[in-house]
This record gives C-alpha cells, structure tokens and sequence, in this order.
C-alpha cells in the first residue's frame, strides 16, 4: 500500500490530504527512517512513527436544535438519535449535527474532545447514543467500548428469509475503490463481530435482533450484505427495494416511501463512570418503522395460505 493509504486506514479520524501533509512536512518515519514521499509503498510489519502536531480547531458552531434526551445527570447524556441527522460535522454537513445540537444545549462541552461524544450512529439510523458531560466520564466510556463491555443491540429488517441466527464474524477497512464506503477486507480489515438472532419473518423480508461486539464503521449494513441479507432501504450497500409478488398497495407504498436502512439502535447498557452501577436504556422503535413492519405483517398474513 501506499504510506498515505496505509495510516490513513489506521487513523480515520484524520483525512487523507492532512496525512499526506503531515508526511511531506517529514512528520512521518518508517523504520525510523524520515520518508516524506506520500506514494512510498510498504509491505507490511514496518514501524510507522507519525510526530505531527495536532491543531485543535473548534469547526462546530452552537445551533439551536432539539435533542431527545432520554436520560441525563452530571456525567452522561442518552440522546436518542432521529433519522437525518448526522453526528459530527464534516464536508458537506458543516451546520445541522448532534454536535452542533449538543454545544448549543451544553455549551460546557466545548471543552471536552468531539462535544463529549464517544461513538456515531450513521445519519440515517435511529436511537440511542450516550455523551459524556466531563472528560472523566469521557474516558471511562472510551475505555468501557474499547474493553466491549458497552452492550449495544440494534432491531434491523433485512433483505431475504433467515430462518436462524448467528454470527459474523468478517474484518472491516474502506472499500478498495469507494472511499467512502466500508468493506469486508480479510488481509487489511480491522476485527468486527457481529451478532444475529430472527424476531419475526415475512414475505421476502425478516426482522432482526442485532448485537455489537465491535463498532466499525457500517459495521451492521456491511456484515448483513456480505452475508447476501441487505437491510431494507440501504440503497449503498443493498440496492434498490425489492417488492415481494402480489404486494399489498400499503406495502408497496411503505417499501416505496421507506427512505433510508432499516435500523435502529433500541438498547443500551453501560456502567456508569461515576457511581459505577450498570444502567440500561431503551428506545422504542421509530414510527416509520413501526408502520412498515405493519403493513409487512398484514401483507404476510393475507398470502399465508400460500407460504
């Protein structure tokens, strides 16, 4: 690989143009050798040392929007996410984030790291996320999602019949062509774990119970189409919807007006950084998929005699 690709894959929170940058400047060693050509390539098993220094420059600006706050104290927020919103601000979403939301409401948390935030959900799942309020509680919920003892259970519906769950088990690193856009990588993919069990079954769809042992990027949607089952609605990683045969008019018209994955993040345990109980929290589904998984139900129901 490329040296520039190569710690891009390893520090995602930095872009690409700024490694590239860091390496021209002579920030970056190989082997304890300066390398400042950003096309060097590596083979593996080098010692890569990166002495850039960080700017911290705050982007986001306090805006005035409404968080669902679901439970709050001195050292941690639930926010339960909506649809449409996106967690950190970048290019083409400067304004309109939790972040912005969260430094209007907190305005304390622009001393902490990220606006005290510890993990993302993508702009169009829904559900619960927790936010650390001080840097103490910050560290505690870094070091508790690092140790995978943050439990975070999803409700999905995928694409196909499953009859049975399981897990996946299947690296995750970027897409080798669409950057922004996840993989299963066997050779460069970092670890991720997912777990599976059928709630319900319909007609060309089945709804699912997940759980997280790691948190990549995509992780859920990419796991789900490795294994051929899609989630409903994820156009990047599923395609378009597919209509069963003989559809109802309302199952067609909720698949059709269905605008994003079906996901949710419905559950959260998590130990407590400061009292060090362990809470757990729980977030109804969102109505649109309330009304798709009816009209998925009726729509089951009205062909069962030829299932």
């Amino acid at each position: 690989m490329r040296l520039d690709a190569a710690i891009a894959s390893l520090f995602e929170e930095y872009s690409r143009t700024k490694i590239k940058e860091w390496i021209l400047q002579g920030h970056v060693k190989v082997d304890d050798q300066v390398i400042i050509d950003p096309a060097h390539l590596i083979t593996g098993f080098e010692h890569c040392q990166m002495a850039a220094q960080i700017q911290i420059v705050l982007t986001s600006v306090p805006q005035d929007i409404d968080i669902n706050v679901v439970y709050e104290d001195d050292d941690i927020i639930i926010i339960n996410k909506p649809m449409d919103m996106v967690v950190h601000p970048g290019a083409g979403n400067p304004r309109g984030t939790l972040m912005n939301a969260l430094l209007y409401h907190y305005p304390e948390l622009n001393k902490i790291p990220r606006a005290g935030i510890v993990h993302r959900l993508d702009k169009d799942t829904t559900g619960l996320m927790v936010v650390a309020k001080n840097l103490q509680a910050q560290m505690s919920l870094v070091a508790q999602l690092q140790d995978k003892t943050v439990t975070r259970e999803y409700e999905a519906i995928a694409y196909g019949l499953m009859t049975r769950g399981g897990t996946i088990n299947q690296p995750i690193g970027r897409h080798p062509t669409k950057r922004v856009c996840m993989a299963v990588d066997p050779h460069n993919g970092k670890p991720a774990i997912t777990l599976f069990r059928v709630m319900e079954i319909y007609r060309n769809y089945t709804r699912i119970r997940l759980r997280l042992e790691t948190g990549r990027t995509h992780q859920i949607r990419v796991h789900m189409s490795h294994i051929h089952h899609p989630l409903l609605g994820d156009i990047t990683y599923g395609g378009a919807i597919r209509l069963p045969k003989n559809a109802t008019s309302e199952l067609v018209s909720a698949l059709r007006g269905f605008k994003r994955q079906a996901l949710h993040a419905i559950k959260l345990s998590l130990t407590h950084p400061a009292t060090g109980e362990t809470m757990t929290f729980e977030a109804p589904l969102p109505d649109d998929m309330e009304h798709l998984i009816s009209c998925l139900q009726q729509d089951r129901d009205l062909h069962a005699d030829k299932l």
